[in-house]
């Protein structure tokens, strides 16, 4: 029997493969592009589907997009485990999970892709797109959380502003020195550790918080004017890293607006009463545009809640998706292949 067409078989991508195929300068760029295509209606509007199980949690990310190199839409559904004890308790990553990319023109399966690469990549890239519209050009930033998240927060930052010094903080002493040695030789900058944000240095103007804390941690006092803030840790009801009054007395930028107020640091300062969702100045997508102001003045300090949208999902696994067929990378395989059935069957 001959072989089906290469047009029904599925791409199936490990995360070695994800790593080859995808840079950081290229995901920022896929990941600005799905923003500003949001903007313009042209998208499928992300959904969201999260259960907690303990331990940890499950979520189902979906959102689709017109694909330029593909002449049609695609669509993305990704679902993710998130075991922040995984790493320490049984040497497994906090992430992991899947990402099924589809022909939105007709249903095909194009690709089942690892996750945890296209998450971490597209995380930080969404921060660098904010940063790059938002943060000061020099930045002095404190990184809160030295893990494969904030080892990609750094390096995406970089990718759009000059980096002058980090201060890595951690609750985790050897996690945050590790970081410090191994970033600061990657990425040319001196890097200093700290335990707890009152103790990074007073000319920071960009910070980054990508833990797992159920409780903030970056309050008023730490902030000074001018500075941006890109809260990325929470990413379920559960999480929160930013005092709610922080959010309440400056300036919201939110990736998705109705996920940043369900799931986000928004959440919590609406939960609080201090704020209330026609407070947010815009969402990411109005910044890219142009069609709404980020920053109206220097001194503005401007938090970015960033929760995770399956925009960027689906934006950087057409990049895997398309580099994958054109390099032969990955294994093919036919989901729907019906059984052979015996003549007279």
């Amino acid at each position: 029997m001959d072989s089906p067409p290469s047009s029904v078989r599925t791409v199936i991508l490990g995360r070695c493969d994800v790593s080859k195929l995808l840079d950081m300068p290229t995901c920022i760029e896929a990941v600005e592009r799905a923003f500003l295509s949001h903007s313009r209606g042209e998208t499928i509007s992300p959904a969201l589907l999260g259960t907690h199980v303990e331990g940890g949690g499950f979520h189902v990310k979906t959102a689709g997009m017109f694909d330029a190199d593909a002449g049609h839409p695609v669509f993305a559904a990704k679902m993710n485990a998130n075991f922040p004890g995984n790493p320490d308790q049984n040497g497994l990553p906090t992430i992991q999970g899947v990402l099924a990319l589809f022909d939105a023109a007709n249903g095909r399966l194009l690709a089942l892709i690892d996750s945890i690469e296209i998450t971490i990549l597209r995380t930080a890239a969404a921060t660098a797109v904010a940063a790059k519209y938002l943060a000061p050009e020099m930045a002095r930033v404190a990184l809160c959380g030295c893990g494969e998240q904030g080892r990609s927060q750094l390096r995406a930052l970089a990718c759009v502003r000059t980096v002058e010094h980090v201060t890595a903080i951690d609750i985790n002493e050897k996690r945050a020195a590790r970081f410090a040695v191994e970033m600061a030789a990657e990425l040319h900058v001196d890097i200093a550790v700290a335990r707890e944000p009152a103790e990074a240095r007073r000319d920071i103007n960009v910070w980054v918080t990508c833990t797992s804390s159920h409780h903030w941690f970056l309050g008023r006092e730490h902030v000074a004017p001018g500075s941006f803030v890109a809260a990325v840790g929470a990413d379920n009801p559960a999480k929160q890293e930013l005092e709610p009054e922080v959010l309440a007395e400056n300036v919201v930028v939110a990736d998705i607006l109705d996920q940043c107020a369900t799931i986000g640091d928004l959440h919590h300062a609406i939960e609080a009463g201090v704020m209330r969702r026609e407070d947010v100045r815009a969402e990411l997508a109005d910044i890219v545009a142009g069609t709404k102001v980020g920053r109206h003045s220097a001194e503005e300090i401007i938090i970015f809640d960033s929760t995770g949208t399956a925009l960027q999902d689906v934006a950087a696994a057409a990049v895997v998706y398309h580099r994958a067929i054109a390099t032969g990378t990955g294994t093919t395989i036919e989901l729907g292949q019906l059984p052979e059935h015996p003549l007279g069957g």
